[in-house]
């Protein structure tokens, strides 16, 4: 009998402690915020600006000194004098929603038994109860590209809004891209003890892609029938790339790796987008000749070899800018992604002008995705994705983003820690 009580109690515990995140509700009446300085992520900057928008569109962006909608009764008023107001920030190849605890087997849901799985959709296992998005949100982050991991070819990514009831609500490009690993020419199995798998790297790098060669050539030939039987959908997942519907993304890191990638996927006439490029800073001729967007790893890590510049990583996002070459970066992983402001702040003291940070995640992130006509800037007729900061949103100290809105839907900026530091404070009579 004790010991039912017991389960009965804990399972009450865990209900109580149980929170379903609701999603906002939809715009009801226009919205016009004033007096912040409005980044547009266009390489325009309204220091004391008006914007407004009806049904999720932002319908007008001015100068508040020459603003013809002041004080309207239409409107819902924010003042947000002395603040800023930024486009909603975007994270690629994240695994938020995919990973609640990463040592516990049972709330990861982010990698496929197999090889070759370019048919898995990372869509349908997105968590939108998970605890960490709220804490990813409330840092301004409001856009995610959520991709499988593992294998050589992991599966399909979509891009999520942080912000819905369920994967139907805050789906906002689904199955976007596929993402796969390329063959790494030094160790091949990636960490392997196995030394005879070693001896021969040139070999071992020659095989893999011979075998991809062979998949991607069967997938080819297979896109080119009318109602092929019997279906494969491993093939079938892929006719969209061969079309251009979709992308490829390819996680290679040094030199070799990123221009095998880009020449092997020539003959097919696709472009893929190269995801880590450590090492993309050495061959920026190539990849601007070759027109190949670039998602680089985080900047708070180490250099790629030991002989390199400990600072390369805050380097890299600087010179790749200077080159023209389209750019973003990104925050391995799912937690770590709520810090994706403050790491690309630190390749601002590197040489990386502040707008174009601004752009690396947001615009730039919109335009590698292929929703750039709708969202990662601040434009009449976009989406009303949007952040207010009472500080700049790449310093740590000042950037405290006190308001949110996803396609015009004010959203709820509070997280667990949040909710931890009010109580303890109160506890501790420390209001």
């Amino acid at each position: 009998m004790k010991s039912i009580l017991i389960l009965l109690l804990f399972i009450g515990q865990s209900l109580c402690s149980y929170t379903q995140n609701v999603g906002a509700l939809p715009q009801r009446m226009p919205v016009a915020i004033k007096g912040a300085t409005i980044h547009c992520a266009n390489g325009k900057t309204i220091q004391s600006g008006v914007i407004a928008f009806e049904a999720g569109k932002i319908t007008i962006l001015e100068d508040m000194r020459s603003s013809k909608i002041l004080n309207q009764d239409k409107y819902e008023w924010i003042d947000a004098t002395g603040k800023h107001i930024y486009p909603g920030l975007i994270a690629l190849n994240t695994q938020l929603g995919l990973s609640e605890i990463e040592s516990i087997k049972a709330t990861n849901d982010f990698s496929e038994i197999g090889s070759y799985n370019p048919e898995v959709r990372a869509l349908v296992a997105y968590n939108t109860d998970s605890r960490v998005t709220p804490t990813v949100r409330s840092n301004g982050i409001f856009l995610t590209q959520t991709a499988p991991v593992g294998g050589v070819i992991s599966g399909m990514s979509s891009v999520m809004m942080l912000d819905g009831w369920n994967w139907e609500d805050a789906v906002y490009k689904a199955d976007d891209a596929i993402f796969m690993y390329w063959p790494y020419l030094n160790s091949p199995t990636r960490g392997s003890n196995n030394d005879a798998a070693k001896q021969n790297p040139t070999e071992q790098f020659e095989n893999k892609i011979r075998e991809l060669k062979s998949f991607f050539d069967q997938a080819y030939a297979y896109s080119a029938k009318i109602n092929p039987q019997p279906r494969n959908l491993k093939f079938e997942s892929l006719i969209p790339v061969f079309k251009g519907e979709r992308k490829i993304w390819v996680r290679a890191h040094d030199v070799i790796e990123i221009q095998s990638a880009v020449q092997f996927f020539e003959p097919y006439s696709i472009k893929p987008v190269i995801v880590g490029a450590q090492e993309a800073w050495k061959i920026t001729d190539f990849l601007k000749e070759k027109n190949i967007p670039v998602v680089l790893s985080e900047t708070h890590r180490l250099p790629m070899y030991e002989d390199d510049n400990i600072a390369q990583p805050f380097k890299t996002p600087a010179i790749l800018a200077d080159n023209s070459i389209l750019c973003s970066i990104s925050v391995d992983g799912f937690w770590q992604v709520r810090n994706l402001p403050f790491q690309v702040g630190q390749a601002i003291p590197y040489g990386l002008d502040k707008e174009t940070a601004l752009n690396c995640i947001t615009i730039n992130a919109a335009k590698i995705l292929g929703i750039g006509k709708s969202t990662g800037s601040l434009e009449v007729g976009k989406d009303a994705t949007l952040l207010i900061s009472e500080g700049d949103i790449f310093d740590m100290m000042s950037s405290k983003v006190s308001m949110g809105f996803i396609q015009g839907r004010k959203i709820d900026l509070s997280n667990k820690q949040k909710v931890l530091n009010s109580i303890y404070r109160k506890k501790y009579n420390l209001e």
